[in-house]
């Protein structure tokens, strides 16, 4: 696949610089894939859509991770925990500006113990980390309350950004739903942005996922699942392929792939040249998505990580 079909044009004033209160009022862009309607909802309305399908969340919560912290000779050192390795405080971190910094250095609470090329470096944390939460660039407003870049349902602490489609639900809309939660911890390789010309030649590092055995056996068995955000996604279709409910995860979906356990999708408006956008367009179809995302833009829906969502039926 041409990976210019992964490209569009949005208004930098579509890009949500904040969330919507309370949560469940962002907008909800409808697909129907049977007959092609659009319908134009909110995220409260989602119950009264569903047909019986068994809803499947992603209960990760995103640690604390960006540490702004100082060299002993004054310099200014950014550490962004990327992933925790061991139960030891050990995590591969990005650290910039990483060029002039050495291995057995220690700055603040991090000691960096070995450079891995591109300002990723394995990195050992004295304690839980306590820094600011790791908001996506393209978010420039300060955030009040840190808790909204956490789902409500989140417990299983370890990714490096948040499954944002879930920060929608609210406990009210979660208590009505009643989700089976399964947990892939967020790596910020999956917002890594597309640079090859074709689709096939991008890789995926591995993301750590688990699926408890009660909650896969009311997968299984559902009728209709519907995957909330494309982690869950991930999970589902990893687990149906390898039937290990635990371990790590390359898998890279894109158009051409046969989904054998998500059968609907709610997920955010992503950006461009992503492996998040491939992934949709894998679920959807590429023109039907190009489609639906000219329309997002005509109806002035918010994009992104604080955006509004769309659900395919």
């Amino acid at each position: 696949m041409d990976t210019s079909l992964l490209e569009y044009d949005l208004p930098d004033e579509l890009v949500a610089q904040t969330p919507v209160e309370p949560r469940d009022r962002s907008r909800l862009l409808v697909y129907r894939r049977t007959s092609g309607a659009i319908e134009h909802r909110t995220v409260a309305e989602l119950p009264g859509l569903l047909g019986g399908e068994l809803v499947v969340v992603n209960d990760t919560r995103v640690v604390p991770a960006r540490l702004k912290l100082r060299r002993a000779s004054g310099g200014a050192v950014e550490v962004l925990l990327v992933e925790r390795v061991d139960d030891n405080g050990t995590w591969e971190a990005l650290v910039r500006p990483s060029r002039r910094l050495r291995s057995g250095e220690v700055v603040g609470p991090v000691r960096l113990r070995e450079a891995r090329g591109e300002g990723r470096w394995l990195v050992e944390v004295a304690g839980e980390p306590d820094g600011e939460m790791p908001l996506p660039p393209y978010i420039h407003e300060p955030l009040a309350d840190p808790e909204r870049y956490q789902t409500v349902y989140g417990t299983a602490q370890g990714s490096a950004a948040a499954p944002t489609a879930g920060l929608h639900f609210t406990p009210e809309l979660l208590a009505v739903l009643d989700p089976v939660r399964v947990t892939l911890h967020v790596g910020l390789d999956t917002f890594r942005p597309v640079t090859e010309s074709r689709l096939e030649e991008h890789t995926l590092h591995g993301e750590r996922y688990a699926v408890a055995a009660h909650s896969w056996k009311r997968i299984a068995a559902a009728e209709r699942v519907l995957a909330v955000g494309t982690t869950t996604v991930r999970v589902l279709e990893t687990v149906a392929r390898s039937g290990e409910l635990e371990g790590r995860t390359t898998l890279f979906i894109a158009p051409g792939f046969e989904f054998r356990r998500v059968d609907a999708l709610l997920t955010n408006f992503h950006l461009p040249r992503s492996t998040l956008l491939a992934l949709v367009m894998a679920f959807v179809g590429v023109e039907a998505t190009r489609e639906i995302y000219r329309t997002a833009i005509e109806e002035r829906y918010r994009f992104y990580s604080f955006g509004d969502a769309m659900v395919v039926l």
